[in-house]
């Protein structure tokens, strides 16, 4: 499998290209943590309201068991202080509420911000590469084949040329015709440059 080119140039613009992509990967996953970090120090206030509610229904509920002991009026003072127990757990329920939604928004940004190069890259970089890689690979087996590739490679040269080039190129479409080895070497080394191969 040919990944990457064996022209200098070409190959170094793959090479920055490929480490391109994998920093902007890695910035992003830095930045959505940096992101969730941030964002999940929303949830202090969610978590006061917890603690708060955690300690008013503990307040109320002793305060309540203690009443419950007096004489005549016990049970009407612990149903009434049970009431406040109730106001304890609305308070805990509306922390854990406000702990989830800044933990959803903290994990929806994260994986926005990976999401967003990551498909960017698979939508433009990707498929780049993979189209590269697909034809190097198919021209270096013709390469390898030695003059039945050659002679392939040259024809493929010849048809992909633009017409007003192909049209002032007559002696070159001949010298095919008639199996001029210089003429398949010309085109051979021209169609391997195109996908970024030594002759």
């Amino acid at each position: 499998m040919q990944l990457y080119a064996e022209r200098p140039i070409r190959r170094t613009v793959q090479l920055v290209s490929d480490l391109l992509a994998v920093l902007l990967v890695v910035f992003a996953v830095w930045l959505a943590n940096s992101v969730y970090d941030q964002v999940m120090k929303l949830r202090a206030p969610g978590d006061g309201l917890v603690d708060a509610g955690t300690g008013l229904r503990g307040t109320f509920d002793s305060a309540a068991n203690s009443a419950d002991r007096i004489p005549l009026v016990g049970d009407a003072l612990a149903r009434a202080l049970h009431g406040g127990s109730d106001v304890g757990n609305k308070l805990t329920d509306a922390g854990r509420w406000q702990i989830e939604a800044v933990e959803n928004l903290a994990w929806w940004m994260a994986a926005i911000i990976i999401a967003l190069p990551v498909l960017t890259l698979v939508v433009t970089w990707l498929p780049l590469r993979w189209h590269f890689t697909r034809r190097a690979t198919a021209a270096a087996r013709l390469r390898a084949l030695g003059d039945e590739g050659r002679d392939l490679l040259a024809l493929r040269a010849l048809v992909t040329q633009p017409l007003h080039r192909l049209a002032a190129a007559g002696e070159v479409a001949t010298g095919w015709r008639e199996r001029d080895r210089d003429v398949i070497e010309k085109l051979a080394g021209h169609e391997l440059a195109r996908h970024g191969l030594a002759p």
